[in-house]
């Protein structure tokens, strides 16, 4: 079933599934707490304290639960990856004794495999089995799901997350393979009516922000979605037309690539772009509140549309009364492609739509 116009979008709604998520503390305010901060910023090199300690809020986590009775996790829910991953009770890294761990042998419905997996992400690394089990996202109960149960975890990031696991919702290509996602799952088992999800994140309370599967609500958003088909069938890829401050090009002049990720809390793109908006950025900022309210929009242009983000949103300004940047840059092999998190997806309310292969987007609502 296809929607048409905005009284299919009513009645679907009442038909999706929503899970509240939470805007987690940042590593740096884990940190802080456990007065561990200022040793920890002594101990690693700038750039790798500025990857991991920047933004508030860091993340958005949701609860599932894994196995028969079941075993609840804080999950991140990330377009950005396919699989899904916990702590288990085999692993020793000090990640995993910080965080709840899965016990196979707590589970009636737990089958076990002899495969190891290795999933790397930008930040952080696990290796682990794979197993089986029922999963529990809300009402919705994947049968004989498969997942990863970690024996190591890498970094700091991980050790001081607010989050147990992560569960991936981009298209299957990039899971493991010979294994279906847990968002292929709900739709294969017929556990949803409709063959999308999406999300809200909110920007001013750590409550508020949900994702939802199998319908839209429309009440998150103002306006009309604006439909972006997807351009590549692995990330929830996009061809982002141009990027502009002032109605001026300022990076991806005749088109380029980007991704929407929900487990990334900034704006990435390529080195050089990110530094000619830091350059225009930085002749206009100064350390008062009111200069950044003078900055321009960095407006993204996609598929005709403009999606401007203010600089409130690509700019932080810490108790210090120093202003940073919520942008970063990848110097990875796949430099070209910009990422859009949490810092753009915050203003946009995102509809992931396997069915049409297309990306959803509207103003969300304040």
């Amino acid at each position: 079933m296809r929607w048409i116009g905005f009284l299919s979008l009513v009645a679907l709604s009442e038909c999706l599934v929503t899970i509240p998520l939470t805007k987690i503390k940042s590593m740096r305010e884990s940190l802080r707490e456990k007065d561990l901060l200022r040793d920890y910023l002594q101990r690693h090199p700038y750039s790798h304290a500025y990857k991991f300690l920047s933004g508030e809020g860091l993340y958005y986590v949701g609860t599932i639960s894994i196995g028969t009775p079941p075993q609840e996790f804080r999950v991140i829910f990330d377009t950005g990856s396919a699989d899904l991953w916990v702590p288990s009770i085999y692993c020793s890294s000090p990640a995993c004794v910080t965080h709840k761990a899965f016990n196979p042998q707590g589970s009636s419905t737990y089958k076990s495999t002899d495969r190891p997996i290795r999933l790397l992400y930008a930040s952080a690394s696990m290796t682990g089995l794979l197993g089986y089990d029922d999963v529990r996202v809300g009402d919705l109960v994947c049968k004989s799901q498969a997942f990863g149960l970690s024996k190591t975890e890498s970094s700091k990031s991980l050790e001081y997350a607010a989050f147990d696991g992560i569960l991936g919702l981009s298209y299957p290509a990039l899971a493991l393979t010979g294994t279906t996602p847990v968002f292929d799952s709900m739709w294969n088992q017929g556990l949803i009516s409709e063959n999308l999800f999406a999300f809200y994140l909110s920007s001013n309370e750590k409550k508020g922000s949900v994702v939802m599967f199998g319908g839209v609500d429309p009440s998150y958003y103002r306006g009309e979605l604006q439909w972006v088909p997807v351009s590549a069938k692995g990330y929830w890829q996009v061809t982002v037309d141009s990027i502009s401050m002032d109605s001026k090009v300022v990076a991806c002049p005749g088109s380029c690539q980007a991704i929407m990720d929900t487990g990334t809390s900034l704006v990435i793109g390529p080195t050089n772009s990110i530094l000619n908006i830091l350059r225009s950025i930085s002749a206009r900022t100064t350390s008062t509140g009111e200069a950044i309210h003078s900055l321009p929009d960095i407006v993204f242009t996609i598929n005709g549309v403009a999606y401007p983000v203010p600089a409130s949103a690509y700019i932080r300004r810490e108790q210090t009364g120093i202003c940073y940047p919520n942008l970063d840059t990848d110097t990875s092999a796949s430099s070209s492609l910009w990422i859009l998190g949490d810092v753009f997806l915050r203003l946009y309310f995102t509809v992931f739509d396997r069915a049409n292969n297309r990306i959803g987007l509207a103003p969300a609502i304040a």
